[in-house]
């Protein structure tokens, strides 16, 4: 049997990679201390990559595509192949950023006074090449963790990478510019991706990602609705999408069916009730495919 190597990324990105791969139809199970979690495709060999390695591990042919953020995508400097952009990170369905941040009590207010400074980082390569586009020569050292402890004891600034800013605030530092915006990326090395079975493998799989990343915050609503009150619940539910209808099989009427945000279903199931609506069922969505 063929089969695809697939990389997980190991740490913050592996639970939410996990959980959209289960969206995407895709059950993988980690069990604690493994690095190679089961599949229920029989097809995928799945294994757990620190997402700063991915782009080596794929390049080196160790595992055909993976997942990991096109910031330690930039930073390893290698050649792969994008097969998708996947907008999620660990805790949120949307980008994460890289920032320069200092204490909130520091005399530095913008990244030029940070000339002859010390900046602590784990993404020195990227950051080196954006300071210098800013004429901007500072001293960077790499950071082992606990980067947003160092600002203001271990060095003047740090760049470090947020989501909700929430760690940033709590540790009373201040952003004072933004080195880039970083989102998920599913990639392969150029081999892999020239094997015909393997690319056929992996859009399939990147068709099922982005189509359970759509369905996100969406649900279904259906409907019955009598022949007296069609027009008056098809005019509520047009505003937000274009409803499918068609006709009950016994006793006159239309059933109705729509798309939508679960925060609009929410607002409007009371207004269909009110207007009409009968037998009103919603419901999850795993995936939407377009």
């Amino acid at each position: 049997m063929k089969k695809l190597k697939l990389g997980i990324p190991k740490g913050s990105l592996e639970n939410s990679t996990i959980a959209l791969f289960g969206k995407a139809g895709f059950n993988i199970s980690a069990k604690t201390r493994s690095y190679s979690p089961a599949c229920d495709d029989d097809e995928i060999e799945v294994l757990l990559i620190r997402p700063q390695e991915m782009a080596k591990y794929i390049t080196d042919g160790i595992v055909d595509c993976g997942l990991a953020g096109f910031d330690w995508i930039l930073e390893s400097g290698l050649k792969v192949k994008e097969i998708c952009e996947l907008n999620y990170s660990k805790s949120s369905f949307g980008p994460a950023k890289w920032v320069i941040a200092v204490r909130n009590d520091s005399k530095i207010k913008k990244v030029s006074q940070l000339s002859g400074k010390r900046i602590s980082t784990e993404l020195m390569s990227v950051l080196k090449k954006w300071l210098a586009k800013k004429g901007v020569r500072a001293k960077i050292d790499f950071s082992w963790g606990a980067t947003e402890t160092k600002a203001g004891t271990l060095a003047d600034a740090i760049c470090e990478l947020t989501e909700t800013g929430e760690s940033i605030r709590r540790n009373n530092l201040r952003v004072i510019d933004e080195v880039m915006v970083s989102t998920t990326r599913f990639i392969s090395s150029p081999s892999a991706y020239s094997d015909s079975w393997k690319k056929s493998k992996m859009e399939d799989i990147a068709l099922l990602l982005k189509g359970a990343l759509k369905a996100e915050g969406l649900v279904g609503l259906k409907m019955n609705v009598s022949a007296g009150c069609v027009k008056k619940v098809e005019q509520i539910l047009k505003k937000y999408s274009n409803p499918t209808i068609s006709s009950l099989a016994f006793g006159g009427g239309m059933a109705m069916e729509v798309v939508l945000m679960e925060v609009t279903a929410r607002n409007i199931i009371p207004l269909l009730k009110k207007s009409g609506a009968a037998d009103i069922i919603e419901y999850p969505l795993t995936k939407v495919i377009r």
